[in-house]
């Protein structure tokens, strides 16, 4: 039984999984950011100091467990917000050496992988694997748990954090990711198609670029309506998005395609990958594709099954490399 706690970004969350069964999620968002269009570290930092004592008991609660009924503790320890990840990472330390538990690190992008396995039994691997979110976009190929090869990266602003800064452009509130896809849907998609960015055979095979496509949607705001742009705008980044893992799936003949991260909440990226791709897509429900503790705790389950235990001494880093991770030769 595996208590998880992630406290990476503007989420307090803890989860208590049994084996790879869900016992508990809770999940506590900061609304203190949306005034000023994204998250401040320092104010997510002290809200995560009020929220996770009560935030783990409830987690610990719904489960109907006791804090000695845990076996292991899993926490995340990157990548992230500093000031955030420490909190999470300190107070596990501290529940660890209390009840001589064992600690588990658990890379926050490793978590996503495993998201859609806690609802999907089949997502498991080998598949490809995409995962898109606010700080990331990443295209992996899915040899085994623990085994990953990095086939293509974001060269500049990440799918979501795109998709927040455009909204922001439209009036939108923050984070953009949903009221986009709600605007979209009611725009015209013939009234402005842009540019689908880095597609040709021979510019950056599975890379991704939202910069140009962002300056794009400015340039156009005068004459369009914001729900065309936001059409036109979510229709670009679908269609790179969907290309871009088609070309994974049929290098590496992959028969099952993990979507992962915030912006795999978005009904119509999620609906063409399903339409367009010759796998079968797995999506985790929106509790589990944004940040979660539930995907901590299964991350965390896998590596204490390899003896990986974390010391006192295990540090938070806003950037790391996932474990087990290879770019493609």
């Amino acid at each position: 039984m595996i208590l998880g706690i992630e406290t990476s970004c503007d989420e307090t969350s803890a989860s208590v999984i049994d084996g790879e069964r869900l016992q508990s999620l809770v999940i506590l968002s900061q609304d203190a950011h949306t005034v000023f269009g994204g998250v401040v570290p320092e104010i997510a930092a002290r809200a995560h100091l009020t929220s996770i004592v009560p935030v783990v008991q409830r987690a610990l609660d719904d489960a109907h467990v006791a804090l000695g009924d845990v076996d292991a503790i899993a926490v995340t320890h990157a990548p992230g917000l500093i000031g955030a990840l420490l909190v999470g990472l300190s107070y596990a330390k501290g529940l660890a050496a209390a009840l001589k538990k064992p600690l588990v690190a658990v890379h926050h992008m490793e978590g996503h992988l495993f998201a859609a396995s806690l609802e999907h039994p089949d997502a498991v691997p080998p598949f490809t694997a995409l995962l898109v979110s606010g700080g990331h976009t990443l295209l992996i190929d899915v040899e085994a748990w623990g085994q990953y090869r990095l086939l293509g990266a974001t060269r500049d602003d990440a799918a979501g954090e795109a998709f927040d800064k455009v909204a922001k452009m439209l009036g939108l509130p923050y984070p953009g990711g949903r009221h986009i896809e709600q605007l979209a849907a009611t725009g015209d998609p013939s009234r402005i198609q842009f540019t689908r960015p880095m597609l040709k055979p021979d510019q950056h095979y599975y890379d991704v670029s939202f910069s140009g496509l962002k300056t794009a949607v400015r340039l156009a705001l005068a004459d369009y309506a914001p729900a065309d742009l936001a059409r036109g705008f979510q229709d670009a980044v679908i269609d790179t998005l969907v290309e871009k893992t088609a070309r994974a799936v049929r290098a590496y003949r992959r028969e099952r395609v993990v979507l992962g991260g915030g912006v795999a909440c978005n009904r119509a990226l999620v609906a063409a990958m399903r339409e367009r791709l010759d796998a079968t897509v797995f999506a985790p429900s929106p509790r589990l594709a944004t940040d979660n503790a539930a995907m901590i705790a299964r991350a965390g389950a896998f590596r204490l099954t390899r003896g990986e235990t974390a010391g006192p001494e295990i540090n938070a880093y806003a950037t790391l490399p996932l474990p087990g991770l290879e770019k493609e030769a």
